[in-house]
């Protein structure tokens, strides 16, 4: 028997509170924060995910770049990273944490 297993899972990386360095974080969303993380129209953008960020990621004080790929009624939402930059400032920190 199988079973598939659907996550949605947002990957954020920019400067915590103390000693305000850049760090990352991978999130996993529940069906109450994906709710949450509507506009006015009942979409999940990159907008409306950010501003969802900004209230609910307390490690940060500053929220560089983020990218997102969500589960919602069966969809998959993709939403990928503003920046190049952005993105590997992610994985530099990442490495660090594993390495």
């Amino acid at each position: 028997m199988k079973y598939l297993v659907r996550k949605s899972i947002v990957r954020v990386v920019g400067k915590i509170w103390m000693p305000s360095i850049v760090c990352a974080r991978e999130i996993e969303m529940s069906d109450y924060d994906l709710q949450n993380a509507t506009d006015e129209d009942g979409n999940i953008t990159r907008e409306s995910l950010e501003d969802w960020l900004d209230c609910n990621i307390g490690d940060f004080y500053l929220i560089l770049d983020f990218s997102a790929s969500l589960e919602v009624l069966g969809n998959t939402v993709e939403i990928g990273w503003e920046t190049e930059e952005g993105e590997c400032a992610y994985f530099d920190a990442m490495i660090l944490v594993d390495g």
